[in-house]
């Protein structure tokens, strides 16, 4: 999946227009998105979904797979946000807030009304936001974000290290991989106490084979006449595109009108 993601990164329908205004209008949604009403919130996700799937032409079972994951880390806190609880002798506090609920013992469990309103908030939020990172991560190659952090004044240090950590997760994922695949083509995982033995010893050979490769690219960085900083050539090819730059602008102020009418009508009905 990751080196997927990366492929899609340098062969979606969108690789020819410039990365700075990708990053700049993705940012400014991602921005946006963190203040603005549920209803907001997801017409962002849906607009960033367009540009993503439609735009760029990344495949639709790649990119909900995606959001599932995401989707998933929300539903494991959902209970601790919906659920409360508290004692019988209280009971007459929380009603209007308890949707539905059972006693046990001395006390009373209870979905809250507040926390499925915040869970929701939760959600709309988050969807929001991964859409926006979504469309940076599968439509922006890492090396144009790096020469995009190199041009506004980033250091050459964090720059560097970024680098070096985006390639060791791949390296990771593929010996991984690589290893689980011959654990599993010798039965290593045929039952419980086999299978913690298998992913003991698949631990240990990555952490091994991980620092193996380290020492190769530090040796191979020297012998080229490293010097302290990675220079990756990009070409820029990019074009500039008008209809894609209205659609930007006018579905921006589009939804900051919404936002500004949301707000509005809260103060109106206060």
């Amino acid at each position: 999946m990751k080196i997927q993601i990366d492929t899609l990164a340098y062969t979606n329908r969108l690789c020819w227009l410039p990365p700075e205004k990708k990053l700049v209008f993705a940012s400014f949604l991602l921005i946006f998105a963190a203040f603005a009403h549920p209803f907001v919130q997801i017409l962002i996700a849906l607009w960033m979904s367009i540009w993503t799937v439609i735009y760029a032409g990344i495949p639709s079972k790649i990119y909900l797979k995606l959001i599932y994951v995401a989707t998933f880390f929300w539903l494991t806190s959902l209970p601790a946000l919906v659920i409360n609880g508290i004692e019988l002798s209280h009971l007459n506090l929380v009603a209007p807030d308890s949707i539905i609920g059972l006693a046990f013992g001395n006390y009373y469990l209870y979905i809250s009304h507040h926390g499925a309103v915040q869970g929701l908030t939760i959600l709309t939020r988050a969807l929001a936001s991964l859409c926006c990172l979504y469309f940076i991560v599968l439509t922006i190659p890492f090396t144009a974000l790096l020469q995009i952090l190199r041009r506004i004044g980033c250091p050459v240090i964090i720059t560097e290290l970024l680098l070096l950590m985006y390639r060791f997760i791949f390296v990771l994922l593929n010996t991984a991989s690589e290893l689980w695949v011959a654990q599993q083509a010798r039965g290593g995982y045929c039952n419980f106490a086999m299978g913690m033995r298998s992913l003991a010893l698949l631990i240990g050979q990555l952490l091994r084979r991980t620092i193996e490769n380290y020492r190769q690219v530090s040796l191979s960085l020297e012998s080229r006449g490293f010097n302290g900083e990675l220079r990756v050539w990009h070409p820029h090819r990019y074009h500039q595109s008008k209809r894609y730059t209205i659609e930007a602008i006018f579905g921006c102020a589009l939804l900051i009108a919404l936002e500004w009418g949301q707000n509005a009508g809260m103060v109106t009905r206060i």
